[in-house]
């Protein structure tokens, strides 16, 4: 018979010969989607035997992330902001890094927000979330995103306050906001073959590499900082996620822009993450 041990120490070994980062952990969070329990308790039932069911539920897991998979894509969902948040193939992982864009939106008030480029809708719904009187828009040009960030939107009981839009970025919006957010595509042409094979291989290419001729990684943030001005409201705020070495481009284009106030944020690594300006007061 079977023990939840015997599970988890053949699959810390498939793991390592795949040449996994991390094999135990990601064992553990497989074992424990397998039979069905929190990630904490895995310890509390090594002891356990397991069913036929539970054997072949870890073994497809294991196989799945052996080929690279993400753990959030193979469990069907990413923890973010303390919320709980389905992830698939057609969305960026939501990461803990982005995080910091968080922070930094929820250090003023607002009532409206606009997600560009809103993915799995993390951002945007984390947001509503912790301000419970505001409105946001969130845009996205993939179908399939759009879905999972409505998915995500009902699981949370946001859907009211969650306008979720096709859009290339800024086509389909109308009005004015007190809070634009973005963590737009920003990994450079050339950049891409060399990217982990859990981004490369599973995560849309579209929500990591901008379109645009230059092929440099700052395509999205010309588009996004050109035209925020006429969608902010006086005083509004503009927050960006950026890739690493782009903080003095973006706040660059910042200032051309007309922004004011512009910061440049780092995450919890101390690696700059977020680039936040203002709008001006009015004419």
């Amino acid at each position: 018979m079977k023990l939840a041990h015997d599970l988890l120490t053949e699959g810390v070994a498939k793991l390592r010969a795949a040449g996994i980062e991390g094999a135990a952990r990601d064992a553990r969070w497989l074992l424990a989607h397998a039979l069905g329990i929190a990630p904490d308790r895995v310890t509390l039932v090594l002891a356990d035997p397991v069913n036929a069911a539970q054997d072949a539920a870890f073994q497809r897991a294991i196989s799945a992330r052996a080929r690279h998979q993400p753990v959030a894509q193979i469990i069907g969902q990413r923890q973010f902001w303390g919320r709980d948040f389905l992830v698939t193939p057609d969305v960026l992982d939501p990461r803990p890094e982005t995080e910091t864009l968080i922070a930094a939106a929820l250090e003023h008030p607002f009532e409206t927000v606009l997600d560009l480029g809103t993915g799995s809708g993390a951002i945007l719904l984390t947001l509503l979330a912790e301000c419970p009187k505001a409105r946001g828009l969130g845009v996205d040009l993939s179908p399939q995103a759009l879905e999972v960030a409505r998915g995500n939107a009902r699981a949370l009981g946001l859907a009211e306050r969650a306008q979720l839009t096709r859009s290339d970025w800024f086509e389909q919006v109308r009005g004015s906001f007190d809070l634009i957010v973005s963590n737009p595509p920003y990994i450079a042409a050339c950049e891409y073959s060399h990217l982990a094979p859990e981004l490369r291989l599973w995560e849309p290419r579209m929500a990591l590499v901008p379109a645009g001729c230059d092929g440099s990684g700052l395509a999205a943030y010309c588009t996004i900082i050109a035209k925020a001005p006429t969608y902010l409201r006086p005083a509004g705020r503009l927050l960006v996620e950026i890739g690493l070495g782009q903080g003095a481009a973006v706040q660059a284009l910042m200032e051309a822009a007309g922004l004011r106030d512009i910061q440049i944020m780092s995450d919890m690594t101390g690696r700059a993450r977020v680039v936040a300006a203002q709008a001006l007061d009015g004419p």
